[in-house]
Formats: structure tokens, C-alpha cells, sequence
């Protein structure tokens, strides 16, 4: 398959970016008739606006974008010893289906924890589908008996 390059990702790589999101929208709900040069447009604009928030990372094989994967950094209330609290959460993790069970997942997360341990978050999330659980577990995610979730009706 060639060699896999994990980076962060910049603004250049939105374009990218949104063709990996409407790939894996478009497998998971179908969103095969959307406007794609219209979604590039506006996803390219919101990568542009979030990326203090969103950090994105790519894997590359060959010089093709094959995944992506994202961490959301949040910042927290406060406390009294810990003046400045920050947390993350894994979000749109992907990768290509040709190169798929490869380890570019797992390089991809890699290089997600290690910018949330550079980063000195106190921990981090992701919301996953039952299939992907294994996937995370081996990165070391575990599930975890504090965590609730509310949804509007």
C-alpha cells in the first residue's frame, strides 16, 4: 500500500476534508445528491473558522488524502487549582474504503491523542457506532459509568 503520513491538517487541506465528510455521509446516510461543489464551498468555509476549535488530521498515502480525523477541543469551567481546563472529543474519524483495515485508523488516532497530550486535556470522548468500538478500545478508550447524555425530544 506505500507508507502512511499522519498531519495536522491546515486550511489548504479543506477541500480535501470535505470530500472525506461527504464520502463518509454519503455511506452512512446516503447523501449521494448533494451539491458537491456547493458542500465543498461551505465545508472549506467552516474549517476556516473553526480550526482553533477543530483540529483536523489527515493520512496520506502515496500523496493522496485517504482519512481524516478531528478533535474538538472544549474549553471547561474553572476550578480552584486548575485555573484552565480543557477537554476534547474524537470526532469524524475515516477513512477511505479501499484502504481500510490498513492501520491508518489507528495511525490517524495516534496522532489524535498525542495533540490531545500535547495539549494537556484532562480527557477525551467520542461518540461512536457499536461497530467502531473495538476500534476505540484499542486506542484505549473505555467506556465509562459518569457519562449521561440528554437528546431534545
Amino acid at each position: 500500500m506505500g507508507d502512511v503520513t499522519v498531519r495536522k491538517a491546515t486550511a489548504a487541506d479543506a477541500v480535501g476534508l470535505a470530500g472525506l465528510r461527504l464520502g463518509r455521509l454519503s455511506e452512512e446516510d446516503g447523501h449521494g445528491d448533494v451539491d458537491r461543489v456547493a458542500f465543498a464551498a461551505s465545508f472549506s468555509a467552516w474549517v476556516g473558522d473553526h480550526l482553533e476549535t477543530h483540529l483536523p488530521f489527515v493520512a496520506e498515502v502515496g500523496g493522496e488524502v485517504v482519512g481524516m480525523a478531528w478533535l474538538m477541543i472544549a474549553e471547561r469551567v474553572p476550578g480552584a487549582t486548575r485555573p484552565y481546563r480543557r477537554c476534547g472529543d474524537v470526532q469524524s474519524v475515516y477513512v477511505v474504503p479501499g484502504k481500510r483495515d490498513s492501520g491508518i485508523g489507528a495511525a490517524l488516532m495516534d496522532a489524535v491523542l498525542a495533540e490531545a497530550d500535547r495539549l494537556a486535556l484532562e480527557h477525551v470522548t467520542v461518540h461512536s457506532s457499536d461497530r467502531a468500538v473495538p476500534f476505540y478500545q484499542r486506542a484505549g478508550f473505555q467506556h465509562h459509568r459518569a457519562w449521561l447524555r440528554w437528546e431534545p425530544e
